[in-house]
Order: C-alpha cells, then structure tokens, then sequence
C-alpha cells in the first residue's frame, strides 16, 4: 500500500511539472517571441528613419545650393577692374527657402502618418 501511496505522488508532481512547462512554454510564446520580432521591426524603423534623416540633409544642402545660384542673390561688382561678383542683402533668402521646403517636408510626412488606413476603418 506504501508503493501505491508513492506512485500517486510522483504521478501529482509529474503533472504538476508538466503543467508548469506547459505555462512557461505559452508564455514564451506569446510574449517573449512577438517581443523580438517587434525588436527586428524597431531596429528597421531606426535604420531607416537615419536613412531618411541624412536624404533629408543632403536633399536640402542641395537645394541649398541651387538657390544660391540665382542672381538676384549677387551683383556683379567692378573691384580694382576685374570683375567680381557681390553679396546683396538678399543673401539669407535661400535658406528661408530651403528651411519652408524642409517643414512642407515635414509636415507632409506628419499628415501621411496620421492618417488611417482604409483597411482600419470602422464600416459599423
């Protein structure tokens, strides 16, 4: 009767450790998986908010640059007989102009963000 006593313990841990692996193994499953792949996303997001930062930067240094060319920006100045050419006081012009294209950037890409999917629409 004492063999029998022993079995039915060791039968009650067994399931009890079954159990107990069951959980962990859910568990697992449902929060430790799904927080990597959302790791993998995030790391990907980062990259590519980087890479959109330094388009960005070098987008707007070239627009920069374009705009500086334009001639109302300088005047052709006559320095000791050799033609050169002379900043106005329009010199800060450009860089309200790419500054005004970087926010329209800017705000294009916040209103793309806020918007809703059409597959997220409530048809209730």
């Amino acid at each position: 009767m004492a063999d029998n006593d022993k079995t039915k313990v060791q039968d009650s841990n067994g399931t009890f450790g079954e159990l107990k692996l069951m959980v962990t193994d859910y568990a697992k499953q449902q929060t430790v998986e799904p927080l990597k792949n959302l790791g993998k996303w995030a790391a990907l997001g980062v990259v590519g908010g980087v890479m959109l930062t330094i388009g960005a930067f070098l987008t707007g240094l070239g627009f920069l640059r374009l705009f500086q060319k334009f001639s109302f920006l300088s005047e052709t100045c006559d320095v000791g007989g050799v033609a050169t050419t002379c900043d106005t006081t329009w010199t800060f012009v450009p860089y309200l102009m790419v500054f005004a294209l970087l926010v329209a950037a800017a705000g294009a890409c916040f209103a793309a963000m806020m918007k809703t999917p059409e597959w997220m629409d409530d048809d209730a």
